[in-house]
């Protein structure tokens, strides 16, 4: 009796399959009964987007759902955060009384060779497995949309990362209509042409596109001009310092690096935070540039969904290089991208570390930082404006003619050795800062504000923008190569001999040398003058 039940465990099934009388009646499905069906592959496709640094790839998010044992698979070069939005779509789905299919569901992120990161990907793999399903009938307009948003295991909508950096590709595209979360709704509308509607769950999107409740786009916010960014203190608070004011009205009005050198407490730190005061107001472009840098960092706040100001970055003298230049398994920007457009303020200079300076040599020159990794090389723009201060020896005092300086010889000359020549001749303007007597401190005494010097460096601006107009990638004379400059800051002969002469007994480099005339030609445009004159570059030369 056990052989018999043994031997009917393989050959049964095997009779009953080559038998159709003896074969079990299908039951009925349960959407018609009496009918027997049997469901069909069911694929699908909708849209998404991948972030590979500040540029954008189209993702197409296919699903197949196919007649298997329950699985969920994700493919296509998903990191960890996109691997666990299985877990998070099959939840929100279920919860909001949604199908999720009893069957093995595979999703592919393509194409496959693109990493695929973060959690912006949930949206559009719901919409997915729902349009694979066959429960979710779209237009042909939607599906053509984008689809970005974190799902919550409740079904809502999480904010993301790079809206308008998407809204902005999607217009470049062609793509006129995203989903998005509402919490990113208002920094996607300040991209023109695109219909961004905002999204607070998945059930009311679905209703959206069944056509129950409708979901009204966002109305587009017109890119308005910066604002000036605001500053701490007016330049009229600082006492004193006439020389290191004049250097940094230089360096607002030509895009100059300054480098800022005094015992401690001499106002280097007040200076540099006074100027923000006297930077002009960014152009449209620029606040559209500087904010598709800070909305894929995901630092836009959504009360303030855009970079109207120009940033002032001032990392601890402890930070590391990734955090400098940008790095991270998967390369991210760092503090010289963040300070695009902007400045960026290292206290403490030669108290950072070798690595760090040093890589700072590259992005000064070229305005541009390529970040290497295994997993991918990205571009990262670094157009920024270096204020850097120090001291002039380890305890401060050396040249005080108060207090006197304890330090060895030894112990200075290792203190300048920390940062190193060939980053020092990047940069443009040097300026001594001496203490301010005290009877001055507290003396009623009438400066210039920063509003007289903000309009001189404008019009210093308004001069540079109009000659390097048919340059697209220059705005300030500190942009400008070697080779431009006989076109646009052309000496005559004795002006020439001048610097030359100067040259030889300062024993300048050829890099240094270009500066100077760069900084004459800044020093003429504050004045109003088409040509540089003798002045300009006897002015120029003091900054060396």
């Amino acid at each position: 009796m056990g052989h018999y039940s043994l031997l009917s465990e393989f050959f049964v099934p095997a009779i009953r399959r080559n038998n159709p009388e003896r074969r079990p009646k299908a039951k009925p499905s349960g959407r018609s009964r009496g009918v027997y069906r049997r469901k069909a592959i069911m694929t699908s496709k909708v849209f998404s987007v991948a972030h590979q640094g500040l540029h954008c790839q189209l993702v197409e998010v296919e699903t197949d759902v196919s007649r298997h044992l329950p699985a969920f698979i994700l493919v296509g070069l998903p990191d960890a955060a996109v691997q666990e939005a299985r877990e998070r779509i099959r939840s929100a789905l279920e919860n909001t009384h949604l199908p999720f299919p009893r069957s093995k569901v595979t999703v592919n992120l393509a194409p496959a060779n693109v990493r695929k990161e973060g959690t912006l990907y949930d949206l559009a793999i719901a919409m997915s497995i729902l349009r694979a399903e066959d429960a979710l009938p779209m237009a042909e307009e939607d599906m053509r949309a984008v689809y970005l948003g974190e799902l919550s295991l409740s079904g809502m909508l999480r904010s993301v990362k790079g809206a308008l950096l998407t809204a902005a590709f999607l217009k470049e595209r062609g793509i006129r209509r995203l989903y998005l979360p509402a919490a990113n709704a208002r920094e996607a509308a300040y991209i023109e042409g695109v219909a961004v509607y905002p999204v607070s769950s998945v059930q009311e999107l679905v209703s959206h596109l069944i056509g129950e409740r409708a979901i009204e786009p966002l109305s587009h916010t017109p890119l308005d001009k910066g604002e000036q960014a605001v500053s701490q203190f007016d330049f009229k608070e600082v006492r004193g310092q006439a020389q290191a004011k004049r250097a940094l009205e230089i360096a607002a009005a030509g895009g100059h690096n300054i480098l800022l050198r005094g015992v401690p407490g001499s106002g280097k730190t007040m200076l540099a935070k006074a100027f923000m005061s006297i930077l002009p107001e960014p152009s449209v472009d620029e606040v559209l540039e500087v904010s598709k840098i800070y909305s894929y960092a995901g630092l836009l706040a959504p009360e303030k969904p855009l970079m109207s100001e120009r940033p002032f970055r001032s990392p601890h003298h402890t930070a590391s290089v990734a955090s400098i230049v940008g790095g991270g398994t998967w390369p991210k920007p760092g503090e010289i991208t963040l300070a695009h457009r902007g400045v960026l303020f290292l206290d403490e200079f030669p108290e950072f570390p070798r690595s760090v300076l040093e890589s700072l040599r590259q992005p000064l020159e070229d305005k541009v930082v390529t970040v290497s990794r295994v997993s991918g090389s990205l571009q990262f723009p670094a157009h920024f404006l270096l204020i850097a201060a120090q001291n002039p020896c380890p305890c401060g005092f050396l040249g005080d003619i108060e207090r006197d300086c304890i330090c060895t010889p030894f112990q200075r000359e290792q203190y300048q050795r920390r940062v190193s020549g060939p980053l020092l001749d990047r940069i443009d303007l040097h300026v001594s800062v001496f203490p301010v007597k005290r009877e001055l401190l507290m003396a009623d005494i009438s400066a210039e504000t920063s509003e007289h010097v903000l309009g001189r460096v404008r019009a210093a601006h308004i001069l540079e923008r109009a000659r390097f107009a048919k340059k697209p990638n220059w705005f300030l004379n500190g942009d400008m190569d070697h080779r431009s400059l006989k076109r646009f800051a052309r000496l005559d002969a004795g002006t020439q001999k001048i610097l030359v002469d100067a040259a030889k007994k300062l024993q300048l480099s050829a890099r240094s040398f270009y500066k100077i005339i760069k900084i004459a030609r800044t020093i003429a445009d504050l004045a109003g003058r088409s040509a540089i004159q003798e002045q300009d570059v006897l002015e120029a030369l003091q900054y060396r």
